[in-house]
C-alpha cells in the first residue's frame, strides 16, 4: 500500500491567509458510483475562523447534503462538539453529482483530522466508504465491493462497515478496516484499539427448483428449453393458461451451468450497488428474475430519481423472466430491444450519462389471445380470431425478431397429469447442457463470445456457417419465410447449439432444419 507522501498527497495543510488568519485542510478519499465504475472523489474539510456554519458543496444530492446533520449527532454521541467556525466540505471534482449516503463517514474523518482527533496522514492511505446512524454506529451502505476493487487497483485500503467486511474482501489484495462504530474505528487508527480483520464472505449454495421430472409431456417445449440454456438463446412460449409455461421457465435455473468466479464477481458488482449484497455471500447460481407485467420502464431498464440498476440488470448473466408478455406496456416492451442486442443499458441524464451490464437470456410466456383458449371451439371466445389479432399485436415485430425460439405449448389433458413421472429430469438434461457449453468455450477461448447466442461477424461465419444441403434449405426458408437479416443470424446460431447438443462438428441440414422450425410460428385459428 503507498504512503502519502508517495502519491503526492498532502492530507492536511495549515495555511495562513493575507491577514494572517489560520485555517486548516484535510483530505480523505472516497467514491462516486457510475453504474459499476467507482470514480475517486476527494474530501475536503477546511476548518477557519468566521461564523459558525457548516456546509457540504460539490453537486451533493439530498442524502449527501443532510450528512450534516448525521455527522454532528454521531460526533456528539462521542462526546465531541463542533468548533465555532467555518466548516466547509467540498467533495472534488464539484461538477461530478454526488449521490448516497456513504459519503457520511469520509466526511466525518475529513473534519476529525481538520479538528486533529485524527491523523490525517494515515488516513491517506485508505478509501472510506460508509453511512454514519446518530450514535456512532457506522450502517450499510451500497457500493462497497465497488469501492473495494476500486482501493484494490489505487494500492489503497478500504475503511467500510463491519457488517460489509466480509463483502470487501471479495476484491483481491485490500487492506479492509472494517468498523463497527466510530469510537472503535479512530482506537483502531490510533492503536489504542484493534478491530479484527474480516473474513471473506461465503459462497452460497443455489437453492433448488422445481425439476423436469414435474412437466408431463410438453417434449417440444423442454426441447426448446433445453436448446436455449445450451446456447443462451432466448424463448418465447405460447400456449393456453395451466399448461406449463411457468413451471418450464421456473426449471430453467436448475439446468444451466453454474457461474464462473469472474462472472460470479460481475453479478456481485451489481448486486452490491443495488444494496442487495447481504452478508458479502456471493452465489454461483444464476440470476432469475421474473418481474410483474405492471413495472415500470425504469423499473425494467434502470432509472429512477438515483439512478439504480433495473431488473434487466439485476438478471445479468442469468434469465430475465417476463410472464404475461403482451400485459406488459409495449413502451417498457420496447426498451428492451437496445439491452438485448448489445448486452448493456444506457441510462442518459442531464447531468450523468450511466450504464449497467445487461446481458441476459430472455425468456417470456403469453397466451395466444386474450381469453387463453384460441382453437378450442368449446372454450375461445366470440371475438375469436380477431381478439388473438389485436393481443398479440401488443408486442411490436422488432422485439419478436430478437427472440430466438418461439414453441406453442400445447394444453395438458387430465389422462396426461395421470401418467407417471418422465425418466429423464433436471440432472440428465443440464449434463447435456454443461457438455455442449464447454464445446463452445473451447471453441471460443480466443474470442469474446461466450455462447452460440452471443456469436456476430467474423467469428459467426467462421463456427457456424452450415455445410451446402444446410446452406441451401437456409436460403429457400430465408426467401419463403422472408427472415430478416437478424432472423438469419439467430437462426445459424441456433443451429451451432443444436449441433453442439448433437456433438457434432460441423452445422448440418437436420440442425438448421429444426432451427427453422422454433421460428416465430403463424397464429393458430
Amino acid at each position: 500500500m503507498r504512503s502519502a507522501s508517495t502519491l503526492g498527497i498532502h492530507p492536511l495543510r495549515q495555511r495562513r491567509n493575507k491577514q494572517g488568519v489560520l485555517y486548516v485542510v484535510a483530505l480523505v478519499r472516497t467514491v462516486a458510483y457510475l453504474g459499476l465504475e467507482a470514480r475517486e472523489v476527494e474530501v475536503q474539510c477546511q476548518v477557519a475562523p468566521g461564523l459558525p456554519r457548516f456546509s457540504v458543496v460539490g453537486l451533493p444530492d439530498k442524502a449527501v447534503g443532510e450528512s450534516r446533520e448525521r455527522v454532528q449527532a454521531a460526533l456528539a454521541a462521542m462526546g465531541l462538539a463542533l468548533p465555532p467556525k467555518r466548516i466547509t466540505v467540498n467533495l472534488s471534482p464539484a461538477d461530478l453529482p454526488k449521490e448516497g449516503s456513504h459519503y457520511d463517514l469520509p466526511i466525518a474523518l475529513a473534519l476529525l483530522a481538520a479538528m486533529g482527533v485524527t491523523d490525517a496522514e494515515q488516513l491517506a492511505d485508505f478509501v472510506a466508504v460508509g453511512e454514519l446512524a446518530l450514535d456512532g454506529r457506522v450502517v450499510a451502505s451500497p457500493g462497497v465491493l465497488l469501492a473495494a476493487i476500486h482501493a484494490s487497483e489505487a494500492d489503497l485500503g478500504l475503511i467500510c462497515p463491519a457488517v460489509q467486511g466480509s463483502e470487501a474482501r471479495w476484491a483481491s489484495d485490500v487492506a479492509v478496516v472494517a468498523a463497527p462504530d466510530l469510537t472503535a474505528l479512530l482506537n483502531h487508527l490510533k492503536g489504542t484499539g484493534q478491530l479484527p480483520a474480516p473474513e471473506q464472505g461465503e459462497v452460497e449454495k443455489p437453492e433448488p427448483g422445481p425439476d423436469l421430472k414435474r412437466v408431463k409431456g410438453q417434449e417440444t417445449a423442454k426441447r426448446a428449453l433445453e436448446i436455449a440454456a445450451a446456447g443462451g438463446h432466448n424463448l418465447l412460449m405460447s400456449g393456453p393458461p395451466g399448461a406449463g409455461k411457468s413451471l418450464l421457465a421456473a426449471c430453467l435455473p436448475g439446468i444451466l451451468p453454474q457461474l464462473t468466479p469472474s462472472e460470479a464477481l460481475e453479478v456481485s458488482m451489481v448486486q452490491s450497488v443495488a444494496g442487495m449484497l447481504e452478508g458479502g455471500r456471493i452465489s454461483r447460481a444464476r440470476p432469475f428474475r421474473a418481474p410483474h407485467h405492471s413495472a415500470s420502464m425504469a423499473a425494467l431498464t434502470g432509472g429512477g430519481l438515483k439512478v439504480r440498476p433495473g431488473e434487466v440488470s439485476l438478471a445479468h448473466m442469468g434469465v430475465l423472466f417476463l410472464d404475461e408478455l403482451p400485459e406488459f406496456q409495449r413502451p417498457v416492451l420496447d426498451s428492451l430491444r437496445q439491452p438485448l442486442e448489445t448486452g448493456r443499458v444506457d441510462v442518459a441524464r442531464a447531468n450523468a450519462h450511466v450504464s449497467f451490464p445487461a446481458r441476459v437470456q430472455l425468456i417470456a410466456a403469453m397466451n395466444p389471445c386474450r381469453c387463453g383458449h384460441l382453437g378450442d371451439p368449446a372454450l375461445a371466445c366470440s371475438r375469436a380470431p380477431r381478439c388473438a389479432v389485436d393481443y398479440q399485436a401488443k408486442i411490436s415485430g422488432p422485439m419478436l425478431d430478437r427472440i430466438d425460439l418461439h414453441v406453442d405449448v400445447d394444453p395438458i389433458s387430465a389422462a396426461d397429469l395421470a401418467l407417471p413421472p418422465p425418466a429423464e429430469g433436471s440432472a440428465e438434461v443440464a449434463a447435456r447442457i454443461a457438455e455442449a457449453r464447454a464445446r463452445q468455450s473451447a471453441r471460443f477461448d480466443q474470442s469474446k463470445a461466450r455462447t452460440n447466442a452471443e456469436l456476430d461477424g467474423d467469428a459467426l461465419e467462421e463456427f457456424a456457417s452450415p455445410d451446402e444441403a444446410g446452406r441451401t434449405l437456409l436460403m429457400q426458408a430465408a426467401e419463403t419465410m422472408r427472415l430478416s437479416a437478424r432472423s438469419y443470424t439467430r437462426m445459424l446460431r441456433v443451429a451451432r447449439t443444436i449441433a453442439d447438443l448433437a456433438g457434432a462438428r460441423d452445422v448440418g441440414r437436420i440442425h438448421v432444419a429444426e432451427a427453422l422450425s422454433y421460428r416465430r410460428m403463424t397464429m393458430r385459428g
